[in-house]
């Protein structure tokens, strides 16, 4: 992980937190993905849920324009 990226995620362990209750299995392959990746369980998590919302974006820039996004990309702006 680059050191930038690595200081983002150590700033985010000083905000608030809260619990999330997860299963015994899920938690523990969540400690093997940090030991991999050298990071914290929490830090883990936040790359996790980053790396699922850009996947969702991506999956919804990939769908196919309504014929309203095309008429308006098509506009003449003069």
């Amino acid at each position: 992980m680059i050191s930038s990226e690595r200081m983002r995620l150590r700033m985010l362990g000083c905000m608030q937190s809260t619990s999330v209750r997860i299963d015994t299995v899920t938690h523990q392959e969540l400690e093997r993905l940090a030991s991999k990746l050298d990071t914290t369980v929490g830090e883990t998590v936040v790359l996790a849920v980053r790396r699922l919302g850009q996947d969702q974006t991506g999956a919804e820039l990939a769908t196919s324009l309504t014929a309203n996004e095309v008429k308006w990309l098509d506009a003449d702006l003069g």
